[in-house]
């Protein structure tokens, strides 16, 4: 007998078996027969069935209707000149930061333009996250590498999110520049690629750590 036919029937035996003997909460032929009575093969099921197969679901969940009649009135604006571009970057929290210290200046200082440089404070955000991270690794290099905080940390060497804190002392140990100082660089404004190689140099640099006070260095010297 051909083996993949001896195969398909004891399936097929295996499967009866589990319908007859199914335990409480089990799917079963009678559930199965509801579920498919559920499509009725309709045009308008036929529609949706056609559009979900050929689209993403974000694309088909958004209510065409309510794409009109937005109030674009607002109680508040923030008076500032030139817009910012985080780009592909998860810069957010910096350039948000950075726009309402900027427009406080130009309105202190009677400045018709000002933006500050971006990619200066994100390299700061960028060194002193990795020094954390590889202080992070000194500080736990006694445990083994399964512990949840060491495992946290080789997950999550660097990244370019942040918050209020992050931004306040950044600009408060390195302060700001004017964009002219320095522009925004490829790498800057498309922080992926970039953060994906750091973060595997941080991981290999972790481990020499490890290694290194496993060999008998301290924890202070390394």
């Amino acid at each position: 007998m051909n083996g993949k036919v001896l195969i398909m029937m004891l399936l097929a035996a295996g499967g009866i078996n589990l319908w007859a003997s199914a335990p409480k909460g089990a799917i079963t032929p009678e559930m199965m027969s509801e579920i498919r009575s559920a499509y009725e093969g309709s045009s308008a099921d036929k529609a949706i069935h056609n559009a979900i197969a050929n689209n993403g679901i974000d694309e088909l969940a958004v209510n065409a209707a309510n794409k009109n009649g937005f109030d674009t009135n607002f109680s508040h604006r923030v008076k500032s000149k030139g817009i910012t571009n985080q780009r592909s970057s998860g810069r957010c929290w910096l350039f948000t930061g950075l726009n309402v210290l900027r427009a406080q200046m130009m309105s202190q200082h009677n400045l018709p333009k000002l933006e500050l440089s971006q990619n200066y404070n994100f390299f700061w955000d960028q060194l002193e996250k990795a020094n954390l991270f590889l202080q992070g690794v000194i500080d736990t290099s006694d445990r083994p590498m399964d512990d949840k905080t060491v495992d946290w940390l080789f997950a999550n060497p660097l990244s370019d999110g942040g918050q209020y804190t992050g931004i306040s002392e950044n600009i408060m140990k390195y302060g700001v520049v004017p964009v002219e100082v320095m522009v925004d660089t490829y790498s800057a404004a498309n922080t992926s690629k970039m953060r994906n190689l750091i973060s595997l140099r941080l991981k290999e640099d972790g481990l020499e750590l490890r290694d290194m006070i496993a060999g008998g260095a301290k924890k202070g010297d390394v």
